[in-house]
């Protein structure tokens, strides 16, 4: 049987092979994260994302996902591409991690593949994978193992490098050296706080969903206020303001990721084209991007939003047939947005 030091340079070597450039270890126990979990659900910060309180109770408890688990595996893949230069006319902002190929199948897939090696070379090993749909605080183990520090952003950031990050966590049966949490590295600095287009944090590490531009133009299905619509600015899918402006972040990264390189016409959307779309067609054009998790209503609400922040006339023939369209969610942005052009 392998020695701990053997089982963890075993994870190490097949972890790199499937395009995991960040490996680390933590203690399983006690579970990380929690307290401040519970905070964030107690103070309802998580909206409609009713899955948060659904899956609380293994979030707490990993023994009932694996039993027996000694250790927790955190495993990163760095995303960060450069942004493709502006179109300007009528599109629309996409947040970087969809630029690319859908991460949750990407990743999953490989951590599959990884499963099934380690099962093969270290005896009697067992496992059980997350990669952000499971119910694993993946940024809370994250920091216990030292991958990188939770900012103020909520992020996990690894210091003078990335929080581009994709993260995903092994829980092993296998009790592997745990690696040190690293330190606070925002200090003093505030940009990710004071840059929040809809003051989206409460407070250091603390994020309200509520307000946040990602959650309302991808989680949420229903109607956006109006007071908030103007804040979106050209943000169609998601937003990444408080990585733009951290200091950590490179402003010309390279990612070495090439399945995660923007695909023509997703890091910028054309918004007639969205509006103009069948809402089933819509959704098969976006299948395998993370980009259809916003489903047709969600992407055709947000393109009548910010079609309204850009304020061009030329907006005005998508934004009529926006305006028949049967949902309330699509037409009463549609007429805000009319008003606007």
């Amino acid at each position: 049987m392998p020695t701990l030091s053997h089982s963890a340079s075993i994870i190490r070597e097949c972890a790199a092979h499937y395009g995991f450039n960040r490996v680390q270890f933590a203690a399983a126990h006690p579970p990380a994260g929690i307290a401040e979990f519970d905070q964030f659900l107690a103070e309802n910060r998580h909206g409609e994302m009713g899955y948060l309180e659904r899956g609380r109770e293994p979030r707490a408890n990993l023994e009932q996902l694996l039993p027996g688990v000694q250790s927790v595996v955190v495993l990163g893949t760095d995303y960060a591409w450069p942004r493709p230069p502006d179109p300007g006319g009528l599109t629309g902002k996409v947040a970087s991690y969809a630029w690319g190929r859908d991460y949750h199948n990407l990743i999953g897939k490989r951590l599959r593949k990884l499963v099934r090696d380690l099962r093969a070379s270290i005896e009697t090993f067992d496992a059980y994978w997350t990669v952000d749909t499971r119910p694993v605080i993946e940024r809370a183990w994250a920091q216990r193992a030292g991958l990188g520090f939770l900012g103020k952003n909520c992020l996990t950031i690894v210091p003078g490098e990335t929080s581009y990050l994709f993260l995903a966590t092994l829980l092993v049966n296998i009790d592997l050296p745990p690696d040190r949490p690293l330190k606070d590295h925002c200090g003093s600095c505030r940009r990710c706080l004071v840059h929040c287009p809809t003051d989206a944090f409460t407070g250091d590490g603390q994020l309200d969903a509520r307000v946040c531009i990602s959650y309302l133009t991808i989680e949420h299905r229903g109607s956006i206020p109006e007071a908030i619509r103007p804040k979106l600015g050209r943000w169609v899918f998601g937003c990444d303001v408080c990585q733009e402006v951290c200091p950590h972040n490179p402003e010309d990264p390279s990612s070495i990721e090439p399945d995660l390189a923007p695909r023509p016409g997703h890091a910028w959307l054309d918004l007639p084209w969205v509006l103009n779309q069948n809402d089933d067609a819509l959704e098969q054009h976006f299948m395998g991007s993370p980009i259809r998790r916003a489903k047709a209503i969600g992407l055709k609400r947000n393109a009548t939003i910010v079609l309204g922040n850009i304020g061009d006339r030329a907006a005005r023939p998508a934004l009529n047939i926006a305006l028949q369209h049967p949902n309330p969610v699509v037409s009463a942005p549609a007429r805000w947005a009319l008003e606007r052009c």
